[in-house]
């Protein structure tokens, strides 16, 4: 179960990253361009939305079923720090960001101040996503 939640896990990761990618993308086109927030760009961000909740969700049970999750807080040993430490406390603000730049961009009157939530929110999770992410062991 765990080797599997494991691998789940790194090959889900690519699919959120390549939705918060596309949805980045399409919210700053969609500010630059002046264009109507439409129905499919609601759904562009709340696909890359549920992508990192779900991601969140696999993270959490894996952390408490990995043999390595409590047990990790060597402060020590680096690699272990990252993984049990700081992988998942950076996502979940990266998580949250994007929570409140999805719920925020509902509340705005504007087409191009929603395409702005979404962009601003979204990009500063994807950064800190990105900063957290063990490359080590993901692209071994």
């Amino acid at each position: 179960m765990y080797e599997f939640l494991q691998k789940f896990h790194s090959g889900w990761a690519y699919l959120t990253l390549i939705l918060l990618v596309v949805a980045i993308v399409n919210s700053f086109l969609g500010s630059s361009s002046n264009k109507e927030f439409t129905a499919k760009d609601r759904k562009i961000a709340l696909f890359a939305l549920i992508a990192t909740h779900t991601q969140f969700l696999i993270g959490i049970i894996l952390y408490f079923i990995s043999p390595l999750g409590m047990a990790g807080f060597n402060m020590k040993d680096s690699a272990l720090r990252l993984t049990s430490l700081e992988h998942p406390f950076i996502n979940l603000i990266a998580i949250a960001l994007i929570t409140i730049g999805w719920s925020k961009h509902k509340k705005m009157e504007t087409n191009v101040d929603k395409f702005k939530k979404i962009a601003i929110f979204y990009s500063i999770g994807l950064v800190l996503i990105l900063s957290r992410i063990p490359w080590s062991s993901w692209l071994a």
